[in-house]
């Protein structure tokens, strides 16, 4: 954090910058999808709905309802955090493909909420020219992004830190063992039911709240958020950072973003590279980035031990 917070010093290019932003928005989604598919072992497939959620909530409210930006960006997460409710009511005594099956079937209700509400959601058109967020005082429309830098990077900052207490904490430690167990743990006396449904609204908090940020950011609400193109680049990351580790999420998020820019006149050889890059990480790495970094701390750490002269002792 303390790296990326002196990154604007020497990078004055606005693109490089735009690019940033998305790996940070991207990374706070990631992780927070891992809090539910990873760590909670949750199979939830409408994470990108609380997204969605989140973008429409900041849209409505501050284009049809004149509330304050930054009031909508929290609403924005609290919306989220109901919807995550709302999917985790059918689901809590679920298992497996059916839960695969609620969560996808909640993420195109909300699709086709959006569509039919078009008199104040735009449709498939989407909302433009929704407003801005602002900072008394200060012109963000011409600073080169670098209000909305910081603003990015302190979100996913405040993210990976709730994440991280959260996994930590006798909560998280339930939810785990659920996880690898879910028998003996309820056994002991850990209620499946409400530890999903903290789980996913744990998920969705900082889902909502980039979401509302991105509507914010972009100034337009649309209906590709909930693309299978996005869906598909976000469990990338998931996949390809290493489930439960929250850190590769976010590893995973400045890889395939900058890769997906670089590879972009690939057409559609693009996600077939992505694909393949992804594959070959998870036959070395079966817990992907985070694995890989693991395993080269630890041998570096055993170099080191050897290098180091013993020092032996005599009495």
């Amino acid at each position: 954090a303390a790296a990326l917070a002196v990154v604007p010093t020497f990078v004055q290019e606005v693109y490089v910058r735009h690019l940033l932003i998305m790996v940070f928005v991207y990374g706070a989604v990631a992780a927070s999808w891992d809090l539910s598919l990873g760590y909670g072992g949750i199979f939830n497939f409408g994470h990108l709905a609380l997204f969605g959620v989140g973008l429409y909530t900041y849209a409505l409210l501050t284009k049809l309802a004149g509330l304050d930006p930054w009031l909508a960006v929290l609403a924005g997460g609290g919306a989220a955090v109901i919807a995550a409710a709302l999917i985790s009511a059918p689901i809590l005594r679920l298992k497996g493909i059916y839960i695969v099956l609620v969560s996808f079937a909640f993420s195109q209700l909300v699709l086709q909420l959006i569509i039919s509400e078009s008199a104040y959601t735009g449709g498939n058109s989407g909302l433009v020219r929704v407003p801005m967020l602002a900072i008394p005082g200060h012109n963000m429309a011409r600073d080169n992004k670098l209000a909305y830098y910081y603003i990015a990077l302190g979100l996913l900052v405040l993210c990976v830190i709730f994440l991280r207490g959260f996994v930590r904490s006798p909560l998280g430690r339930s939810v785990i063992a659920l996880r690898d167990n879910e028998e003996y743990a309820v056994s002991r006396g850990v209620s499946l039911a409400r530890q999903r449904l903290i789980t996913l609204c744990g998920s969705a908090l900082f889902t909502g709240l980039a979401g509302a940020f991105y509507g914010g950011y972009f100034r337009n609400a649309s209906t590709d958020v909930f693309g299978i193109s996005l869906t598909t680049l976000l469990l990338s990351m998931v996949l390809l950072g290493g489930r439960a580790t929250i850190y590769g999420a976010v590893l995973a998020s400045f890889l395939l973003t900058f890769l997906s820019e670089a590879i972009a006149d690939f057409g559609a050889w693009r996600p077939i590279v992505v694909g393949a890059l992804i594959i070959a990480v998870m036959l070395v790495y079966p817990n992907g980035l985070a694995g890989a970094f693991s395993a080269a701390a630890r041998r570096l750490g055993e170099f080191a031990g050897r290098a180091s002269p013993s020092t032996k002792t005599s009495s």
